[in-house]
């Protein structure tokens, strides 16, 4: 990874993290607590993809594990991350263009849902039957939603911050719309005037145009 990827990273998963523990965890909703560090882990695996959102998500699953006050065993939720992380990574598109919210919505629910099963399953694999006392489906449905509710407030702004730090093109509009319209408003004839046809036509059709317009003057005088 950059160092401006690591660095940009270590600050938006540690300010997840701090804000996770010290706020949203106060507030003693009922089922899961709304999962700030995963929609920081997603909105970076969109940008970077799925070998860079695999490293974040291990790095803040292992922080998160650490923090106070931890009542897990370390590791399990890094190993979670790194999972989602990677799966997150191959859902980013091709040209990095995102179409619509439609599909960052579907990965949030879909990394909510994998992510809380994933814990379960670890967590019974190593005896945690904390899940079942709570109840898993009320765990899914809860996370589901906390997650989608907090996503568009959090997802967006993390992918801004990642494709600026990285110097992505597509942080300025360099589609081609963009250069037609720029056609339009300079020639008000939608002609692409950069481009050497274009600008041979208009000069062959002003140079005919002049001819004409000498010759009318002749057969007048």
């Amino acid at each position: 990874m950059k160092f401006n990827r690591i660095l940009l990273s270590t600050a938006l998963v540690v300010v997840a993290l701090v804000i996770q523990v010290s706020v949203l965890a106060r507030l003693q909703l009922p089922g899961a607590v709304p999962d700030l560090v995963l929609l920081t882990v997603l909105g970076l695996a969109l940008v970077y993809g799925p070998v860079s959102g695999s490293l974040i998500g291990f790095g803040a699953g292992l922080l998160a594990d650490l923090a106070p006050p931890a009542d897990h065993a370390a590791g399990r939720y890094a190993l979670v991350l790194c999972v989602i992380g990677y799966l997150a990574g191959l859902a980013r598109p091709d040209n990095g263009r995102l179409k619509s919210a439609s599909g960052p919505m579907a990965v949030v629910v879909a990394a909510s849902i994998g992510s809380t099963l994933l814990y379960a399953g670890v967590g019974a694999l190593v005896g945690d039957t904390a899940a079942r006392h709570v109840g898993l489906g009320f765990l899914l449905f809860t996370a589901a939603v906390y997650d989608l509710l907090l996503a568009p407030f959090t997802v967006p702004l993390i992918m801004a911050l990642a494709r600026r730090a990285d110097n992505d093109p597509l942080a300025a509009d360099t589609s081609t719309g963009t250069d037609v319209a720029s056609g339009w408003l300079s020639s008000g004839t939608g002609l692409q005037i950069g481009t050497q046809r274009g600008g041979l036509r208009v000069k062959a059709a002003r140079t005919r145009a002049a001819r004409a317009g000498r010759i009318k003057g002749v057969k007048r005088l």
